[in-house]
């Protein structure tokens, strides 16, 4: 990210110091892009997918877009390859003819099982790297600032005035 000088100006100290935070952020959190592959070949978007079917046992598509925040055809996109693996059937919903519903096959079980596996592993490392007595509050200071950057973000636009 590069500011120019005159911008440069305009910045406090603190903007500074925030803006520094975010990019290193954004720069850490690579691993976890919509389309970053994280293990089993499973995208971050495909996993967070194949866990809330996981958890749900049964979801609708219709319910999927919301939950993912996203169009539909984004939706179909990101559902077409866990069913072109076998991780994830489509089967009608037995209350509505039009409606499709998603659930895990015995192989996308194993495979949610197998990515969490390796979450969990990297989610270790990162803890470990948090000093044990911090690590409530790094954590709590962290939703903090997610819930900021929510709600600034909330107005559709980062640098509305």
């Amino acid at each position: 990210m590069y500011i120019t000088t005159m911008s440069a100006k305009i910045l406090n100290k603190n903007d500074r110091k925030l803006l520094a935070l975010m990019s290193d952020l954004s720069r850490a959190l690579r691993c976890c892009q919509q389309e970053a592959v994280l293990c089993e070949n499973i995208t971050f978007s495909q996993f967070f997918i194949l866990d809330v079917v996981a958890e749900k046992g049964e979801l609708k598509l219709a319910d999927l877009h919301g939950i993912l925040s996203v169009d539909k055809s984004t939706t179909t996109r990101l559902v077409s390859p866990l069913v072109k693996e076998g991780l994830v059937v489509r089967v009608k919903s037995n209350h509505d003819s039009r409606a499709v519903n998603l659930r895990l096959t015995p192989r996308g079980e194993e495979v949610h099982q197998e990515v969490w596996e390796c979450i969990s592993g990297f989610m270790d490392r990162v803890e470990m790297n948090v000093p044990e007595e911090e690590r409530e509050k790094v954590y709590e200071t962290v939703r903090i600032f997610l819930n900021a950057m929510r709600n600034a973000c909330a107005v559709g636009q980062c640098c509305v005035e």
